[in-house]
């Protein structure tokens, strides 16, 4: 299973690419308003990943970490889209939440909340000296 979370952080360049090249965002829709933070996170990821290579024996912490950011970051930003509509948005008739945030929560969240979940469980079995 560790296999699967050190792919999908590689897959990060695909992500970027699609992004930046494309103008498909489905891993961070959240930070289209923010290209700064978009790329940050894009840093972030490609940081937990040279961890992950680095030092394996990290990799239950970093994995718990980053995912309990990514999961923290999807609530807050889907809920701030739900619940704080603005009239900008009522008056334009366009959608609350687009299908990219929709399909960006869905596959970011799915993976975070697996690798929050399998690493806490790691961390939990691990011996402490």
């Amino acid at each position: 299973m560790h296999r699967l979370f050190t792919f999908y952080y590689a897959a990060t360049l695909v992500f970027l690419i699609a992004d930046y090249y494309f103008g498909i965002n489905v891993r961070i829709a959240f930070l289209d308003g923010w290209p700064l933070a978009r790329l940050l996170y894009y840093a972030a990821c490609f940081a937990c990943l040279a961890v992950m290579i680095w030092r394996p024996a990290w990799q239950a912490f970093v994995s718990a970490a980053e995912s309990l950011a990514a999961i923290v970051a999807l609530i807050l930003a889907m809920g701030m889209r739900v619940m704080a509509v603005t009239g900008d948005v009522l008056e334009s008739g366009r959608d609350i939440v687009t299908t990219q945030e929709i399909f960006n929560f869905l596959i970011s969240g799915s993976v975070a909340y697996c690798a929050w979940f399998r690493a806490v469980k790691r961390l939990k079995s691990a011996k402490i000296d």
